[in-house]
């Protein structure tokens, strides 16, 4: 029988070559028969299931510890005995005194109905923008700590998951704005759902510690250009603008998605497709002013690498825009007389 090798011989083995034997329990060597370990936990199921119905039946685990699940996702329940014998009055008030006990024990606190509550707003938050599974996990993570730490007494529940939400994206190097995630959400009139959503980020970035990474405006490139309707050509180009502009160091200290936006906007004239500065800024989620400010910041400093004249062809189009506008002025004047 083969002995079990000491550590430094068993890496000699190529890991393709290792192979599991469940009938001895030990990974072994497929090339010169060596055990490479003789202690290996059966991760499989210790039952035979022949259907869908029945593995569910007798499965006894649960999935993973997720903070986006209520109670972690660990659930407690309770079976009834299949022994075809009638319960009687006495046995039923007692199942039924258990399950009161399950359904309403669980919730003991006010901090955990407030985190069961943003968790179903964070679900349908996270849906709606289509984010990751792991992003809607560490804005759990978020919102359980900002919780747990009195941060959301006196603040609505929509605004600080609106707020976890984005502060999970930012870490994670994921696109998205709060005008978007404001859009989204949908608040009450009256509100400026963004100055709120802001203030609470601020607030849980402050209080909790958290490091946000600058995000690549490359990253708001295709999701800008997708909601614009403009070609995967456009987005290209415009990643290749962002990064000559990273090159002559003017993205340094700016929006990362104003940058975006303003590349967006010089790669759709540049490929003749007419787009305005008030168009592009509302997908990006930032001002007009901003995007003509990277416009005209990155027209200055790369100007030279773009193979075009941009100022030209932007002051043509607009000399074209206004011919067109004067135009339809002249046509309706002329209708109403």
């Amino acid at each position: 029988m083969s002995e079990k090798k000491p550590r430094g011989e068993s890496e000699a083995c190529p890991p393709e070559y290792i192979v599991y034997d469940p009938e001895r329990g030990v990974r072994v060597c497929t090339l010169n028969g060596q055990i490479i370990e003789d202690v290996v936990i059966d991760e499989r199921v210790d039952y035979r299931a022949y259907d869908e119905e029945e593995r569910r039946r007798r499965a006894r685990v649960g999935g993973p510890l997720s903070p986006a699940k209520q109670h972690m996702g660990v659930t407690v329940g309770y079976a009834i005995p299949a022994t075809g014998k009638p319960r009687g009055l006495s046995r039923t008030r007692r199942l039924e005194a258990i399950r009161r006990a399950l359904a309403y024990g669980t919730t003991l606190t006010s901090v955990e109905k407030n985190i069961n509550q943003a968790l179903r707003k964070l679900d349908d938050l996270a849906q709606a923008l289509d984010v990751p599974q792991h992003v809607k996990e560490e804005a759990a993570r978020i919102y359980r700590e900002a919780a747990q730490k009195g941060l959301t007494r006196g603040r609505s529940i929509e605004s600080v998951v609106a707020a976890a939400l984005y502060a999970a994206c930012r870490r994670l190097q994921i696109a998205c704005s709060i005008q978007r995630i404001a859009e989204t959400l949908g608040f009450r009139e009256g509100t400026d759902p963004r100055r709120e959503i802001a203030r609470c980020y601020r607030l849980l970035v402050r209080d909790l510690g958290l490091s946000i990474p600058v995000i690549n405006p490359e990253n708001f490139v295709s999701q800008i250009t997708s909601e614009l309707g403009l070609p995967d050509s456009v987005a290209a180009e415009a990643v290749k603008i962002v990064r000559l502009a990273k090159e002559a160091g003017i993205t340094a200290g700016k929006d990362p998605s104003g940058v975006a936006a303003a590349a967006v906007y010089i790669a759709a004239i540049k490929q003749g497709f007419r787009k305005t500065q008030k168009d592009v800024a509302s997908k990006a989620g930032v001002t007009e002013v901003t995007v003509r400010n990277r416009y005209k910041e990155i027209v200055q400093y790369i100007k030279d690498k773009l193979g075009i004249d941009i100022e030209k062809i932007e002051q043509q189009r607009l000399k074209q825009a206004k011919q067109e506008k004067q135009a339809k002025s002249k046509a309706r004047a002329k209708a109403k007389g």
